[in-house]
């Protein structure tokens, strides 16, 4: 596991979502502050509150849209591109785990745990490493 991925490990241990611990982990790399990082993500934990989509895959989806966004004064110009990588990162993670579903993930569903909450940190990290950090 890198630093960086331990790291958002360690954050998730202290009390850190889900979606706070991998945001937090790689702001820095993507123009965006720690407590910007962490007051953004809140919301994201738990599968957005409501165990749908993975919190940790869900910043990853952030910093996707950190790295593609020409911003404000490009509006409409990236959104397409960024939305086939986050396409191709949920196709990723879903391959690895067989649901990117927080209550289908934790077994909520069936009984049946496909991935930890620290589990689906890791994979996000590596997607974050693998695709999106330079």
């Amino acid at each position: 596991m890198t630093e960086r991925a331990e790291r958002a490990q360690r954050l998730h241990a202290q009390g850190y979502n889900c979606a706070q611990a991998v945001a937090c982990a790689y702001c820095d790399q993507f123009g965006m502050d720690e407590e910007t990082a962490f007051r953004v993500a809140e919301g994201f934990g738990l599968g957005m509150g409501m165990m749908e989509m993975c919190g940790a895959l869900s910043a990853v989806f952030m910093l996707a849209g950190l790295r593609g966004s020409k911003g404000t004064d490009h509006p409409g110009e990236t959104k397409g591109q960024t939305y086939k990588t986050t396409k191709a990162l949920a196709a990723a993670f879903k391959e690895k785990n067989g649901t990117y579903l927080c209550r289908e993930l934790k077994g909520v569903v069936d009984g049946k745990v496909r991935r930890s909450c620290d589990g689906c940190i890791e994979d996000a990290c590596k997607l974050v490493e693998q695709t999106l950090a330079e």
